[in-house]
């Protein structure tokens, strides 16, 4: 086992992908070796020290794979460190009661592996980016109900913030 942290992640639209991209680059600015690997290419775990995983959420769960990847791994990561973080656009809905069910969300992933340490981050919507015409709809229908906004909704302060934490958890 070497020292590398992984951080690995399942996007549809790349705003996952983005998240796990700066909480990789906050965890190597605090001198941590970090791979950012999308989970479809991450086979072994075995020379990882920790490992970060995270997955935008649909129909609010973690998306299918990002739950395989757990169920597939889950006598590695309870090995080791692990922390978990999801994506999603209910987040930007201004009402607090919102993260309270959005945090159930990680309720799956914690029944498999136990995260050291959450992430609950709100992402982005580009409508060109989403490949199905029924969520389209629903999210033009949301937006024009004054649900959300189209945009780049990341919250890049507390992005890195939650990963100077784990980064602390997280030093040899």
């Amino acid at each position: 086992m070497s020292n590398t942290i992984l951080v690995t992640y399942a996007s549809r639209a790349g705003s996952t992908a983005g998240v796990a991209e700066a909480i990789g680059k906050t965890l190597a600015e605090h001198g941590l070796q970090v791979d950012v690997r999308p989970m479809s290419d991450v086979v072994d775990l075995a020379p990882y020290r920790a490992v970060v995983a995270g997955s935008a959420i649909q129909d609010k769960r973690w998306l299918p794979e990002a739950m395989q990847f757990v169920r597939t791994h889950q006598a590695g990561l309870a090995q080791k460190p692990f922390a978990a973080f999801l994506v999603c656009m209910t987040l930007t809905i201004q009402n607090g009661k919102y993260r309270a069910e959005v945090a159930q969300w990680m309720q799956p992933v914690r029944a498999l592996v136990r995260p050291v340490s959450e992430g609950l981050f709100a992402g982005a919507l580009d409508l060109s980016k989403v490949p199905s015409l029924r969520k389209r709809l629903m999210f033009r229908l949301s937006i024009a109900l004054g649900a959300w906004d189209e945009g780049d909704h990341r919250d890049w302060d507390a992005i890195r913030a939650w990963a100077e934490a784990l980064a602390a958890r997280l030093q040899p």
